[in-house]
């Protein structure tokens, strides 16, 4: 019977920090075991200390919720570099593109979340970014910097300075980009407006 849990559990133990996709780094403060319906249900007790929040997942749902191990330093390395490449901003309507950020963040692909990062970035030589360009870009910058301290053993204010680091390694975002389309106070270019 113990080894059905373990494999159940895929590897997870108490203690241990975890990424959920629709919330980020939790740790993992227990395992209980719960009577549902007559069945014996095991469940990881999961913390997410920032959001004051607790979760229970039953241990057999967690490849479906996608939850995962901690990135490889590799994989921490890789989303890092993403953040020095050139911004990619699609010239497709706003509602789009911020339910394309969201489901990247959700994602709880540490790549992809950095994508976001990069994409949203604005250095103080550009123009401001609309109240939800920013509130996409400190939500995926939170993720980032939760999982880099979390992997690196640091604060989150240290892994936001190493990934800040990153961004101004980036390609000079400020006036050359600028002409590619001027933007509005709004944040959209003429053509998106049109």
């Amino acid at each position: 019977m113990s080894n059905k849990k373990t494999t159940q559990r895929q590897g997870f133990k108490t203690n241990e920090f975890i990424v959920y996709p629709a919330h980020g780094v939790g740790q993992i403060t227990a395992i209980e075991e719960q009577e549902v319906a007559g069945h014996k249900l095991e469940l990881f007790v999961i913390n997410f200390v920032k959001d004051k929040m607790t979760l229970r997942v039953p241990t057999a749902k967690i490849s479906a919720v996608g939850m995962r191990k901690l990135a490889e330093p590799p994989i921490v390395k890789r989303a890092l570099e993403t953040l020095k490449g050139r911004a990619r901003v699609k010239r497709t309507m706003w509602s789009r593109r911020a339910q394309e950020y969201e489901a990247k963040i959700n994602s709880g692909n540490i790549v992809a979340i950095a994508e976001v990062v990069r994409d949203l970035y604005r250095s103080e030589s550009q123009p401001e970014q609309s109240y939800s360009e920013r509130q996409l870009y400190e939500a995926a910058l939170d993720r980032l910097a939760r999982e880099i301290s979390a992997v690196q053993r640091i604060t989150d204010t240290e892994a936001v300075k190493e990934i800040e680091a990153s961004l101004a390694k980036g390609p000079k975002r400020g006036a050359a980009a600028k002409g590619e389309g001027e933007a509005d106070d709004d944040g959209e270019t003429e053509a998106e407006a049109a």
